[in-house]
């Protein structure tokens, strides 16, 4: 049993978690200066609840009671607690008991009873299902493995605490008590059970600060301009909903009304009769913590800080960052910010521009976030000028620019945008991902049911905006591109690329495969097109060219043509203005207009394939295009036809949620007649009514995170883009993103090998890690010795080929002896290692003499041998040597990445990177993925080689790592794939102690 020195308190158990209201607590370790905090929470909690926990009446804690609940050894006996503003409101507690029940005095015993006690103001919000997650952390980390708890069969809440964990349980009854014993390693069901809880949980803190009911601006000023008076203002030309309150100190005392805004006016938030939901902080820096302050003790939900001099500042400005973040968290209060432009939620039932912004966005079905607020003004404003006004093909949902985010980052909005019924296409502009294995996680799962495009800027190292706390990145741009496309990440490059992809995403279906109709009234534009197409790897039809003169009718039956045969699956129009005699329009309208109503009618009658237009000096095809198609006047519409179109806030807009997918968090593309998901033609019934938020209730928010909401059915828009390469990239991002959605939904598996010795691996890695990292650097992984790099890669069926070592001729020819000729004789020093081009691999060495004439030439030429370090090794079959890597980066998570050997992968850097763990289907993918794959599958007559043994070894090396976080590095170089079977000549591992908390721990706040 390990016990820390003294009782060292353990610092690394402290988090911060969001409860299921949206709320925050922080969880830490019970301390002997804890005794008041316990005597007075105890004081608040109801006599039933201390009956259902001490099995009797218990008014009040003895001195004896609460030294024992306050002194822990953190071993045997441990206490959490949860805090809200510096109190408690729920501890938790274990104590290791032995097979009796009684307090344990082995080592080996490894059973604890564990016990709750929840203050009556805060159940019902999930306090006690944290604490459950994090004891349970704390006790499978001290040697624990199972826990036991008697429950009075009355306190029907508890027992639901446990049994809705997804542990396995025994649950027995007797002498009027329910006893449940459940082991704590983590099942599927418990991880499903908590990220669904934490989904829940971090969607509503958002929902909270983008649907408040009342907002106080702090700092407003008394002359107009300023930072706090604009965002005032914002607020009130949005048209909120809410109530609106002006807060300066100095304002002159009984001033009641803030003119010409005539809003009510404050010195102080105290002042303030009702609750505040979201107060907007603009105040010098030196000022923030009161006003946090004042905040917390108001009630306040969530704040937004405008103000700046933070961890953009320098080092006391980061320190003051994370005090500030401390101290909103103690409150239980959600932080934007700081230097944050702000935020904005378009739901015709909230109207909140709580920004900077100069105008309200049209309301509409982008997810937008940013970290920069220059460039969520760059991005506003390109989406205003595509398709201004409510329901235009640019409007947005809910706008987010957190500035320095040190609380509210993208992970929380991808949370909420998840099961967001009105949010179809996810944007986000990031210059740092500060917990990026989460970052994965939360877009793989949401890009399984709507799109997610990022841009990402600060791409190289040392670039990062001096406002962001983020791991340091060690691998290239390009593989965490890559490994964004294998999350289902759309990535792009520009501004103007994330405008590009997100309006077509948010307008059309997606492309069922790569065929492209491309047709138009200029055959210049049209190859332009058709260009473009195979740049992007599409498969383009020869274009169809109308002629110069061609009527909005021509492209009409044209359009029709493309979309009804069986060989398109997307059309690209391309258009000009009309040349020649006559007019190819009405009196009246403008040939933009006439095309557009064209171009609409045919797109309607194939709802299921997307169309996008290239136009030249045709601006008004591109806003007509844009707006939403004008409903006609004779009769409503219906529910069945895809004519007439729907405002953006209209609830019949509204979309319920799918019954869940066969493959949890992969579901199917559904292919009805309506066509794929973003299909924004027909409508749907109306879907639930909206809440007091603003905004309707999700069925999936109640149910399990991973259950997606269905498309909605929404007016009839086309992209235009002035730029032949900017519509076809667009298109091609959709038709990739497609191919992704489709094997998403029959996701591959991580297989299981009856020959892995897992807990065989681990004792091997403790006993390393205790003999090797004393003597090493704090922070810094240890190579592990040949022998035994081998001895645990064999743990997991990694074989390895003996080496002998050879450091003289004698040494050399027994070795060869010993391992059978034909033998190999290498260096293994670190400037010759595995370069045969400078003649330090010496190959098929068949006898004796001729082992002694190479290790001659090899010590004559290159060096001495205690320089070289010479090793024999059996030769293999031939074939193409490649070179399988795993290691953990900071700023990527556990990746693995494959290549071939020598020139490809070293000096072309043709290497290909899945995320661990990866499934078959990924090893696959990534084997073919690399340029240089033709060699493995008989490229020009050769034989091809054994690449399921290569899966098959991928696949292992993929669970050492993702079974055992110590392990940070495996470099297996070479491995010789030949037609049948492979060899692993040379293996190194690197471990270094586990860090103190992962991704697959218990849901927890990141602290920057």
């Amino acid at each position: 049993m390990q016990k820390p020195p003294d009782h060292a308190y353990p610092t690394h158990w402290e988090a911060d978690v969001v409860l299921r209201d949206g709320g925050t607590a922080r969880i830490r370790p019970i301390t002997p200066d804890d005794a008041e905090r316990l005597v007075s929470f105890y004081e608040q909690v109801s006599d039933e609840s201390k009956y259902y926990r001490f099995f009797a009446p218990y008014p009040r804690l003895s001195d004896r009671d609460v030294h024992r609940f306050t002194h822990h050894d953190y071993v045997d006996r441990v206490g959490l607690a949860a805090l809200v503003g510096g109190e408690f409101i729920a501890t938790v507690r274990y104590d290791r008991i032995n097979d009796q029940g009684l307090p344990a005095k082995n080592p080996e015993d490894d059973q604890a009873e564990v016990a709750f006690l929840v203050q009556d103001a805060h159940q019902g919000r999930g306090v006690a299902s944290a604490l459950l997650e994090h004891i349970a952390a704390v006790a499978r980390e001290r040697g624990i493995r199972r826990f036991a708890a008697e429950v009075l069969p009355a306190n029907s809440k508890m027992i639901k605490v446990f049994t809705d964990a997804g542990y396995t349980q025994k649950r027995t009854f007797e002498d009027g008590v329910v006893r449940l014993e459940f082991d704590l390693e983590p099942t599927e069901q418990s991880m499903a059970v908590m990220r669904g809880r934490e989904q829940r949980a971090e969607a509503r803190s958002v929902q909270r600060l983008l649907a408040p009911g009342s907002v106080a601006v702090i700092g407003t000023g008394r002359a107009p301009g300023g930072v706090g008076r604009t965002a005032l203002r914002s607020l009130l030309d949005s048209g909120f909903t809410g109530r609106v309150h002006a807060v300066n100190h100095a304002f002159p005392e009984g001033m009641q009304r803030l003119h010409p805004e005539d809003v009510p006016a404050v010195r102080t938030l105290r002042e303030i009769p009702d609750p505040v939901d979201l107060a907007v902080i603009a105040v010098p820096a030196d000022h923030v913590p009161d006003v946090v302050r004042d905040c917390g003790e108001h009630g306040v939900q969530g704040v937004l800080i405008l103000s700046s001099g933070y961890a953009e500042a320098g080092q006391d400005g980061r320190e003051r960052q994370r005090a500030l973040l401390r101290q909103a968290r103690s409150y239980g209060m959600r932080l934007i910010g700081p230097n944050a432009f702000g935020l904005i939620n378009t739901a015709p039932d909230v109207r909140l521009n709580a920004s900077l912004a100069p105008r309200m966005p049209g309301a509409g079905h982008i997810g937008l976030f940013t970290q920069s607020g220059a460039i969520g003004i760059a991005l506003l404003s390109g989406l205003h000028a595509r398709g201004p006004g409510d329901g235009g093909i640019a409007g947005i949902s809910a706008f987010v620019s957190a500035g320095n985010r040190a609380d509210v980052s993208g992970n929380d909005l991808l949370q909420y945008w998840y099961d967001d019924p009105d949010t179809d296409v996810v944007i986000l502009y990031l210059e740092s991902i500060g917990n990026p294995r989460k970052f994965a996680r939360l877009a793989r799962r949401t890009a399984a049911v709507k799109p997610v495009v990022v841009a990402k800027g600060a791409r190289h190292n040392g670039t990062a905006p001096p406002g962001h706390a983020v791991p340091t990145v060690r691998v290239p741009d390009s593989t965490v591109a890559a490994l964004m496309r294998q999350a289902g990440v759309i990535r792009v490059d520009t501004v103007t690329e994330l405008i590009d992809a997100g309006l077509l995403l948010a307008s059309q279906p997606l492309p069922a495969g790569p065929r492209i109709a491309i047709l138009g009234n200029s055959e210049s534009l049209a190859l332009l097109a058709y260009d473009a197409c195979l740049t992007e790897g599409l498969r383009p039809q020869r274009p169809h060219v109308l002629p110069s003169a061609a009527a909005p009718d021509d492209f009409r039956a044209a359009l029709a043509e493309a979309l009804s045969g069986d060989g398109c699956d997307a059309v690209v129009v391309t258009a000009i203005p009309w040349v020649g005699e006559g007019a190819a329009v009405s009196p009246g309208d403008s040939e933009g207009a006439a095309l557009a109503a064209a171009l609409r009618t045919a797109a309607a009658a194939h709802p299921e394939k997307p169309v996008t237009v290239v136009h030249l000096a045709m601006d008004d095809l591109a806003e007509t295009l844009a707006a939403p198609e004008p409903a006609p006047q004779s009769e409503p519409a219906s529910a069945q036809s895809p004519g007439p179109a729907v405002p953006a806030g209209d609830e019949t807009a509204r979309r319920p949620a799918d019954p869940a997918p066969a493959s949890a968090g992969t579901p199917q593309i559904p292919q009805s007649p309506q066509g794929p998901p973003n299909r924004s033609r027909p409508l749907v019934p109306p879907g639930p009514p909206p809440t007091l938020s603003g905004r309707p209730q999700a069925p999936a928010r109640e149910a399990e995170a991973n259950t997606p909401p269905r498309p909605r059915r929404a007016p009839l828009r086309i992209p235009a883009y002035p730029a032949a390469e900017r519509a076809v990239r667009s298109l091609a991002e959709a038709v990739r993103y497609a191919a992704w959605r489709r094997e998403a939904a029959e996701p591959g598996r991580v297989p299981e090998y009856d020959d892995i010795q897992e807990a065989a691996a681990g004792a091997d890695i403790e006993r390393l890690l205790g003999r090797l990292t004393p003597d090493a650097p704090t922070g810094r992984s240890v190579p592990v010795p040949p022998q035994d790099a081998e001895a645990l890669l064999a743990r997991y069926g990694i074989h390895t080929r003996p080496v002998l070592p050879a450091p003289d001729p004698d040494t050399a020819v027994r070795a060869a002896a010993r391992l059978g000729y034909p033998v190999a004789l290498k260096t293994t020093a670190p400037h010759l290692r595995h370069r045969a081009d400078l003649g330090g691999v010496r190959l098929d060495i068949a006898g004796e003499a001729e082992l002694r004439r190479t290790y001659s030439e090899l010590t004559d030429f290159l060096g001495s041998p205690e320089e070289l370090r010479p090793v024999v090794q059996s030769m293999v079959p031939r074939g193409v040597d490649t070179v399988i890597r795993a290691a953990i980066d900071p700023a990527a998570g556990a990746v693995l990445s494959f290549g071939l050997a020598g020139a490809p992968s070293q000096l072309l850097g043709d290497i290909a990177h899945r995320l661990i763990p990866a499934t078959d289907r990924e090893v696959s993918e990534q084997i073919r993925s690399i340029r240089a794959a033709p060699l493995l599958f008989g490229w020009r007559g050769s034989q091809p080689v054994d690449t399921a043994a290569l899966s098959e070894l991928l696949l292992r090396v993929s669970r050492l790592v993702d079974d055992h976080p110590e392990v940070v590095g495996v470099d297996l170089e070479p491995v010789v794939v030949a037609a049948h079977g492979l060899s692993v000549l040379g293996a190194t591992v690197r471990l270094a102690p586990a860090p103190a908390t992962t991704d697959l721990g218990p849901r927890r706040l990141p602290v920057y």
